[in-house]
């Protein structure tokens, strides 16, 4: 069982590496490698949404490779992190479409606190429920 689990760990590490990277080359390669060329810019993001699909699918084989306790923890903690990060994401847009904010309200503070917040969750359960 343990081993199983460390491939589905490395195999979900290599789809997320892989999935930044073609993430880096559909953001950057129209402006540093292929002069905004249509194609080439929709085939990056076609392959970066597929590298997407596929880490999706490795998170989710490592999640059923949880036991009970893991798994627990872990939807807990998704659970709090999608509630906060629709009710924060949407404040965070009205803040900008009202003009409350001075800045545009950009997709990676909304990301990192995505991830943030999972983080803090999983530390949070992990502790209430060991």
């Amino acid at each position: 069982m343990r081993k199983e689990r460390k491939i589905n760990l490395y195999r979900l590490a290599a789809w997320t590496w892989s999935w930044v990277a073609t993430l880096a080359i559909a953001t950057f390669g129209p402006k540093y490698i292929w002069d905004d060329h249509t194609v080439l810019t929709t085939l990056a993001v076609l392959v970066n949404f597929s590298n997407g699909v596929l880490m999706i699918i490795a998170n989710r084989n490592l999640f059923n490779n949880f036991d009970e306790l893991e798994r627990k923890i872990h939807l807990e903690s998704l659970a709090m992190t999608l509630g906060l990060a629709v009710v924060a994401g949407l404040s965070y847009s009205l803040l900008d479409t009202t003009n409350l904010i001075s800045s545009d309200a950009e997709i990676s503070n909304l990301i990192l606190f995505i991830g943030v917040t999972y983080l803090i969750f999983v530390i949070i359960n992990a502790r209430r429920y060991k």
